[in-house]
C-alpha cells in the first residue's frame, strides 16, 4: 500500500487548514481503547481516569463512518493489550478502513498474554504494516522504578523475545522500542540508548519527551526536562542513529525522525509552533468514551460519537471542532507531541524538502565510502 495512499491527500489537507473548511477526514487517527492500565508510571496517571469504553459494536460503526480516510491508526491506552477485544477492534478497523500502518504501544507486562493477542492482530491485518512499540524507560531496576511495577523489566524482556519470534513468521511486523524522556530518566538515558541498540536490536527506536497533558492528568507535576538536559539525551540517540546504515523506507523514516528531534528542541526552546500544527485537520484522537479530540495534549472535545450516531464526519464538522481548529491555527498552543508532529512534517513542504536533502546526503556519503573501500582494496 505504502505512502501512495496519503500523498495525494496532502493538498486537500493543506487547503482545509488554510480555509477552515472540512475537505476530508483525518489521515492519522489515535484510538484510546481504554484507560485501564497495569503500569503506575511516574509520568502518567491515566489509570486513575474513569472507564466508559465504547463497545466493539460501537467501534465498528465508528470505523464504518471513517471509511478509507485514515492511513495510520494508533491503538493506545492505558495499556491497549488489557482489552481482550483488541484484535477484534483492529479487525474491524482493517475491514472498514484498510489502513497502511497500525501502531500499538505496550508495556510488555502481560508476557503470557501479549504475544498471542498480537499474533491475532497480525492475522487480522495482513496487508498493513503492524508496528508494536515496547515501552522502556530505563535498564533493569531503573525501568521498574519509573514505571512503578516490580519485575516490569524482566516481563518486558520475555515479551520482547516472544515478539522477535513472531517476526520470523509475520513479515509485516515491525518491532520498535519507545522511551519517554522525563526528569526521572533524562540523566540515565545514554545507558538505556546503548543497551537498546546493542542488545535488543529494534527495527526502530523512538523517544518522546514527557509532557504535562490534560488526558494523562499530569498538568503541574513537573515531569518535563529542561531543553538543555533533553538536548544532551537526544544527541546521544542522534549519534547512534548516524552509525546505522539504512536503505529504502527505513532510511526515509530515519530522516523524518531526525527532523522530529530537531523540532522538539526548537519547540521547547522557542515555546511556539515551529511548523503549522495540523491536529484537528490531518490527525485526531478518539477517547475511550467516544469524545473526539484534535490531540491528547489539549484533550478538548469536538463532540461525542455516541451523541452523533457514531458518525465521525458529523463530529468533525461541529462548531466546536471549527473553534478548536481556529485556536490551533492561531498558535494558541504548542507542543512536541510525536504522533501529531509526524503528520505535521509530512504536510509541511520545507520539512519534506529537508528530509529529501538528508537522504540524498547520506546516499552520497555511502557511495563515497564504498568508492574509497574499492580504491584501497
Amino acid at each position: 500500500m505504502g505512502m501512495a495512499k496519503v500523498l495525494p491527500e496532502i493538498p486537500a489537507l493543506r487547503a482545509s487548514y488554510s480555509t477552515g473548511r472540512v475537505l476530508r477526514l483525518p489521515v492519522n487517527i489515535t484510538v484510546s481503547v481504554s484507560y485501564r492500565c497495569n503500569s503506575r508510571c511516574k509520568t502518567c496517571n491515566v489509570w486513575l481516569l474513569p472507564n466508559d469504553d465504547l463497545t466493539l459494536s460501537e467501534w465498528d460503526r465508528v470505523y464504518e463512518s471513517l471509511g478509507d480516510a485514515p492511513y495510520w491508526f494508533t491503538f493506545s491506552g492505558g495499556e491497549p493489550t488489557l482489552r481482550k477485544e483488541l484484535p477484534e477492534m483492529v479487525a474491524s478497523a482493517y475491514r472498514h478502513c484498510r489502513p497502511g500502518i497500525i501502531n500499538i504501544p505496550t508495556n510488555g507486562i502481560q508476557h503470557k498474554v501479549i504475544p498471542g493477542r498480537i499474533e491475532q492482530v497480525l492475522q487480522a491485518a495482513p496487508k498493513s504494516q503492524v508496528i508494536i512499540n515496547l515501552s522502556l524507560d530505563g535498564v533493569g531496576l531503573k525501568h521498574d522504578e519509573v514505571r512503578g511495577v516490580r519485575n516490569n523489566w524482566s516481563h518486558a524482556m520475555i515479551t520482547w523475545a516472544a515478539l522477535k519470534e513472531l517476526q520470523k513468521q509475520y513479515k509485516h511486523l515491525t518491532l520498535g522500542i519507545h522511551t519517554v524522556i522525563s526528569n526521572f530518566n533524562v540523566d540515565s538515558f545514554p545507558e538505556l540508548c546503548e543497551y537498546v541498540q546493542r542488545e535488543l536490536e529494534p527495527d526502530s527506536y523512538i523517544t518522546e519527551i514527557a509532557e504535562e497533558r490534560v488526558e494523562l492528568d499530569t498538568v503541574g507535576l513537573g515531569i518535563t526536562p529542561t531543553v538543555e538536559k533533553y538536548t544532551v539525551a537526544i544527541d546521544t540517540l542522534l549519534e547512534s542513529m548516524r552509525e546505522q546504515r539504512l536503505t529504502g523506507v527505513a532510511e526515509v523514516t530515519q530522516a523524518f525522525r531526525r527532523q522530529y528531534y530537531d523540532l522538539v528542541k526548537r519547540t521547547l526552546r522557542e515555546q511556539r509552533q515551529v511548523i503549522p500544527c495540523m491536529a484537528g485537520v490531518a490527525s485526531a484522537q478518539i477517547a475511550p468514551n467516544g469524545d473526539v479530540w484534535p490531540c491528547c495534549v489539549r484533550a478538548q472535545s469536538m463532540g461525542n460519537l455516541r451523541e452523533h450516531d457514531y458518525d465521525f464526519g458529523s463530529v468533525w464538522r461541529t462548531g466546536k471542532a471549527a473553534q478548536l481548529r481556529r485556536s490551533i491555527k492561531a498558535g494558541e498552543c504548542h507542543c512536541p507531541l510525536a504522533n501529531a508532529a509526524y503528520t505535521n512534517m509530512l504536510t509541511h513542504g520545507p520539512t519534506v524538502t529537508k528530509v529529501v536533502a538528508d537522504v540524498a546526503r547520506s546516499r552520497v556519503a555511502r557511495r563515497r565510502a564504498a568508492h574509497m573501500v574499492e580504491r584501497s582494496a
